[in-house]
């Protein structure tokens, strides 16, 4: 068995879990927090917060996918996988993937209204643009 099927279901999942988070996306607006949401109002942010930690876990299961088969080599620190994965060209910069890691660390306790707010901002504002960079480079190398 070839280790190429490896890689190509680790990106299989990773697009999908992608997909979910910019379905989510695309539907997103702020939230207010002054206002009071019923159960059913909190749904499209709680799907939001909980796509954007499967896309983030995905990506990094991906990242470890690429480097056991193309690097046949695991790296032992988050920062050198990183590293390595922008000299890929499959993330901008270490530091923001810093960031998003924080951003997911933040996402998985609860916060007051006000924090949440700042949340979701941050999954559209600072997230989902290097995750939509992420799902083009992936889609390119691996067409190759």
């Amino acid at each position: 068995m070839t280790t190429e099927p490896l890689l190509a279901d680790s990106a299989t999942k990773l697009r999908a879990a992608l997909d979910l988070v910019f379905a989510s996306a695309a539907t997103y607006s702020p939230y207010e927090p002054g206002r009071i949401y019923s159960p059913k109002e909190r749904e499209p942010y709680d799907a939001l917060s909980d796509r954007f930690l499967r896309a983030f876990e995905s990506s990094l299961k991906f990242f470890r996918t690429w480097e056991r088969v193309r690097e046949a080599n695991v790296s032992e620190t988050f920062r050198d996988q990183l590293l390595r994965m922008e000299k890929v060209g499959f993330i901008s910069e270490l530091a923001t993937w810093i960031s998003l890691r924080d951003l997911r660390n933040r996402v998985v306790h609860d916060y007051l209204p006000d924090e949440l707010a700042d949340l979701y901002a941050a999954i559209i504002g600072e997230a989902l643009p290097e995750l939509q960079r992420l799902d083009e480079a992936v889609r390119h190398r691996l067409q190759r």
